[in-house]
């Protein structure tokens, strides 16, 4: 295989670019209705054998990158329980199907992140479900925009916080009560945290909480062995978009302004965490790794 081509592919026209004309949706969307589709992997992604016999609990896990990260680390060989809302079970019941048909051990639980109680009872039913859990991803994340900090109600700042720092706190905390020496722990900020959109307000403050929580936890566990690490994501093609994440305007033109000229695939950030949860990144913790088409993080 020495003299075998190998096989390049522009990254700037890999996937579609704008514009785009997939259909408004409610919260919280589903990957049916994306138009051009999402790659989460279904078919592109194939496994190297990282993480076999590892335990994996995935948030977010039915749908946009949290999809693409139970896919590849299943791929993997690893064991992989995720979570989502309970009306996004459709979405959670194709990545089982999926996956189980390949011989996965997957397994999917419907709740509600903004819920502590069901946080600890989300931890300890996966660590019964996979036999043991060295591998927290935490994905899932509420985002609303709003014109104006007028328009921002409590609630909604309530929930977003509750939903994106909060359901991660509380999963951290009851997770590193069961985990080992070698375990790890991947968290999802976003380039929000450095570059902040105008009608992001709550999300974006969300994410910069993340980038701190994540730096601040690796110094705190790594003496136990424990690494935290987190990937931060622009612009990427899931439904979290056309499903109140951004005015539709704004949904038609998505990934235009990054170098790329596209926006990313969830199938394209998957191969970070795959990594960050793998032994081959020994010696990393504390960092926070873009994956933003050209607009690098600080």
């Amino acid at each position: 295989m020495a003299n075998a081509s190998p096989v390049l592919v522009d990254p700037t026209k890999q996937y579609p670019g704008p514009p785009f004309d997939t259909p408004k949706q409610s919260a919280p969307g589903t990957v049916a209705k994306l138009d051009p589709p999402a790659d989460h992997g279904e078919s592109s992604y194939r496994g190297h054998g990282r993480l076999v016999g590892r335990k994996a609990l995935v948030t977010g896990g039915d749908s946009g990158i949290g999809r693409a990260v139970a896919i590849a680390f299943a791929r993997e060989g690893a064991s992989v329980v995720i979570t989502h809302l309970p009306a996004e079970q459709k979405d959670a019941d194709e990545v089982v199907t999926l996956l189980g048909g390949e011989g996965a051990t997957v397994r999917s639980i419907a709740g509600d992140l903004k819920d502590e109680a069901f946080c600890r009872s989300l931890v300890n039913d996966a660590y019964e479900a996979l036999g043991g859990l060295d591998i927290l991803v935490n994905v899932a994340g509420r985002q609303t925009h709003q014109e104006s900090i007028e328009n921002l109600s409590t609630a909604q700042f309530d929930e977003t916080f509750k939903a994106n720092v909060y359901g991660l706190f509380w999963l951290c905390k009851a997770a590193l009560e069961r985990m080992p020496a070698g375990s790890t722990i991947v968290n999802t900020a976003s380039i929000q945290a450095y570059q902040p959109s105008d009608i992001l307000l709550d999300y974006a403050s969300t994410k910069a909480a993340i980038v701190a929580f994540t730096k601040s936890l690796a110094k705190q566990v790594a003496e136990k062995g424990i690494r935290v690490n987190a990937v931060a994501p622009g612009p990427v093609w899931t439904a979290l978009q056309p499903s109140g994440g951004q005015p539709m305007e704004k949904v038609r033109d998505f990934g235009a302004s990054v170098p790329m000229k596209r926006p990313g695939q969830p199938v394209e950030c998957a191969p970070l965490y795959v990594l960050l949860a793998s032994k081959e990144s020994s010696f990393v913790t504390g960092e926070i790794y873009g994956v933003t088409g050209g607009n690098p993080l600080p």
